[in-house]
């Protein structure tokens, strides 16, 4: 691996684009002072990661970029990039160039790319960590470097042969792992203090779960309270329309009788209308007899008077003619009148005195009989009149009655009529009363089927948010435990991983030969697929055969020794399968504690033979050490923990590390975290969507929420 190559544009004296080559014939840049010579050494360092601006004779980082001159415009940015060949693959990538590039912007951010791959300083620097390449690097020679490492000035010199010896690398990674172990001490250190405040969270939230449950009893009993509230409400209008019916019944019947009272009433008026049109015509026919009768005994009267006349007349004459008479006595006697004319006369007179008498007598008769007429029409007359008085004091009582009947048929009309008033304002206030109870009932029915609606849709809705809230948070329980569990299984995977590529815990010899040789060489730990609770006794007998290489025959080992021997890269251990002969198969033990080494590994066919010759007469105790007998000298005993190994007359043994039993099958592990890590990332994103769902689900319950509905419709009717 060489230098190939250096472009620097904007960076300090470097405005334009300015490009190095450095070819097989290039061996040193010269040039007048303030040429720039340093600051091409200053941009090798700076594009390797430097950030310490007085290394590079800077007060400030920005300074870095061209400020420009009175010709030239200042450089917005500055760019440095460096072209490694990796001609012997030194460098753990697959390219035969490497160009690792810096920019710095006036903003202050800065970027770094491998090969215009936008990466970070931390790749950069893990690519050369294994080259000796680096910002502060032996290689670099800046002015006044050699007085320093003359001086020993701040540990230089040995800051250099550390360099040089490949230590440095190992000292960087010893303080990020340090620094690993710090920030993972700070993390236990901040366990008690998570603790305590997840303790206070969980105290404030078992409050707000009590909180919540004495919510949600208050919630229940409020609903219960409200249904009784509703059902008492209902009855008591059910009550209440009950008795307006009853009343609206009591005065339809009120109603119906005083309207029979009133027909009867009107009935008997009509009846009594015609008793009294009867007496009256009576009275009248009474009246017009009596009429006759007084015209009769008026006229009786006036003839009576005109009788009495011609009595009074006839007397007269009676006198007169006894006068005369007496006169003519006398004159007979004296004048001696004619006898016979005197006698003529006289009988003349008699006679017309008897007819008068007759007359009067007739006269008297007639007066007797009109007299008694009289009397009898008087009496006849009185008993009229009496009855008359009668009739008019029974018409006065009756007209009296009919008055008082009329007055009460009035009142009684006018308390019809406001009966009839109040009867028809009732019917209209009881149909109104109906109608709004149709209208209520049908309302009420429709709101209490809304209102049953809407709590059964709240009852599910906070039954489908505890559901969902739960399987949130058990969605959400998995998706710690999934996270947790990627998080620790991709770090073992990437430590795994960064122990298998770069061969850590492994000789130098066995990443030589990895590097330079083949990729994939087949070491004996690698195709061992060993069950976990046997990991720590197989790798305690085969802890010096792991490290050996497992090749198809005697002429590839022999490289692999020439190739170490050429690099001077120490030693290495080899297994060629075709020299190996089939042993004798171990036989199974009758004591159930004892297990053959080869039972509890999987291993390819081809490996087999290398497998049974390793582990021939191999067993695994699971028993206490002082059960073992002493005829099982014959044999190699390896106990189930780990922690000692017998064979004949020797035992070997003692604590078992943390790391003990790591070594064996690091591929198929490996393999199994990455398939655990892709099933893990599988289950994360469903269980992220299912999680996504059903966060959305909550935000759509929870949004629709009837409670506000539901208060309304009880307050609107009094539910």
């Amino acid at each position: 691996m060489r230098l190939k190559s250096l472009q620097i544009k904007g960076f300090k004296s470097f405005a334009n684009d300015t490009i190095l080559n450095f070819s097989e014939d290039v061996i040193g840049v010269v040039g007048p002072n303030g040429s720039g010579k340093s600051n091409i050494v200053d941009a090798i360092r700076w594009v390797l990661g430097e950030q310490k601006s007085k290394e590079l004779r800077l007060e400030a980082m920005s300074d870095v970029i061209f400020n420009g001159t009175k010709t030239k415009k200042e450089a917005p940015t500055a760019t440095v990039a460096l072209t490694f060949e990796n001609d012997k693959n030194l460098l753990p990538v697959e390219y035969q160039n490497v160009t690792i590039s810096r920019t710095l912007y006036r903003s202050g951010e800065s970027e770094y790319k491998l090969n215009n791959v936008v990466c970070r300083l931390k790749d950069i620097n893990s690519l050369f960590l294994d080259t000796g390449i680096g910002s502060n690097s032996y290689a670099i020679i800046a002015l006044g470097m050699v007085d320093d490492i003359l001086a020993d000035k701040e540990n230089s010199r040995r800051r250099m042969f550390e360099q040089a010896a490949g230590v440095s690398k190992y000292k960087i990674r010893k303080r990020e792992t340090l620094s690993k172990l710090k920030s993972a001490t700070e993390d236990l250190n901040r366990i008690d203090d998570l603790l305590f405040e997840i303790e206070g969270n969980l105290k404030t939230l078992e409050k707000q779960a009590r909180r919540t449950q004495k919510y949600l009893d208050i919630k229940a009993e409020y609903k219960e309270m409200s249904i009784r509230h509703a059902v008492f409400s209902i009855q008591h209008l059910k009550q209440k329309y009950k008795g307006i019916s009853e009343q609206l019944l009591r005065d339809q019947d009120t109603y119906r009788a005083n309207d029979i009272l009133l027909l009867g009433k009107q009935a008997t008026l009509e009846k009594d209308k015609k008793a009294n049109l009867d007496k009256e015509l009576a009275l009248s026919d009474h009246q017009k007899k009596l009429s006759d009768l007084v015209y009769q005994i008026r006229t009786r009267e006036n003839e009576k008077g005109l009788l009495n006349q011609k009595l009074g007349f006839k007397k007269q004459n009676k006198e007169h003619l006894t006068k005369v008479l007496s006169e003519s006595e006398t004159e007979i006697g004296k004048a001696g009148i004619d006898s016979k004319q005197l006698e003529k006369r006289i009988q003349d007179e008699t006679v017309q005195l008897e007819n008068l008498k007759t007359t009067l007598q007739q006269s008297k008769e007639i007066y007797e009989a009109v007299r008694s007429e009289y009397n009898t029409a008087k009496l006849s007359f009185d008993i009229r009149q009496k009855e008359k008085q009668e009739i008019e004091k029974q018409v006065y009582n009756l007209e009296k009655s009919i008055a008082i009947r009329r007055n009460n048929i009035e009142n009684n009309e006018r308390e019809i009529f406001r009966i009839t008033e109040s009867v028809q304002s009732r019917e209209k206030e009881f149909s109104r009363w109906n109608q709004q109870e149709t209208e209520y009932n049908s309302a009420f029915a429709l709101k209490e089927k809304e209102l049953e609606s809407l709590i059964n849709n709240e009852q599910n809705r906070q039954s489908n948010i505890a559901s969902l809230e739960k399987q949130r948070d058990k969605l959400q329980e998995e998706l710690n435990v999934v996270n947790r569990n990627i998080d620790s299984k991709q770090n073992e995977y990437d430590l795994l991983r960064s122990m298998i590529d770069n061969f850590e815990g492994f000789p130098e010899s066995i990443r030589f030969l990895h590097d330079h040789w083949k990729k994939d060489l087949i070491l004996l730990s690698d195709i061992l697929d060993v069950d976990e609770q046997y990991k720590a006794p197989i790798e305690l007998y085969l802890e010096n055969y792991l490290n050996h290489f497992v090749v198809s025959n005697l002429a590839e080992a022999l490289h692999g020794i020439t190739l170490l021997k050429n690099a001077q890269q120490g030693k290495a251990n080899f297994f060629f399968l075709d020299r190996i002969e089939k042993t004798q198969e171990t036989k199974k033990l009758s004591d159930h504690k004892f297990v053959r080494a080869i039972d509890v590994i999987k291993i390819e066919n081809k490996f087999k033979p290398l497998l049974e010759n390793l582990l021939s007469k191999v067993y695994i105790f699971s028993g206490e050490p002082d059960e073992l007998k002493e005829t099982d000298q014959d044999i190699v005993i390896i106990s189930s923990t780990g922690t000692y190994l017998k064979h004949g007359f020797t035992i070997a043994g003692g604590s078992v590390g943390l790391f003990e039993g790591k070594k064996i099958g690091r591929k198929q592990n490996l393999e199994k975290l990455a398939q655990f890590l892709q099933e893990n990332a599988s289950l994360k994103t469903d269980l992220i969507n299912r999680l996504t769902t059903i966060k959305k689900d909550l935000e759509n319950l929870k949004s629709s929420n009837f409670n506000g509905f539901i208060d309304k419709i009880k307050k609107n009717y009094n539910i």
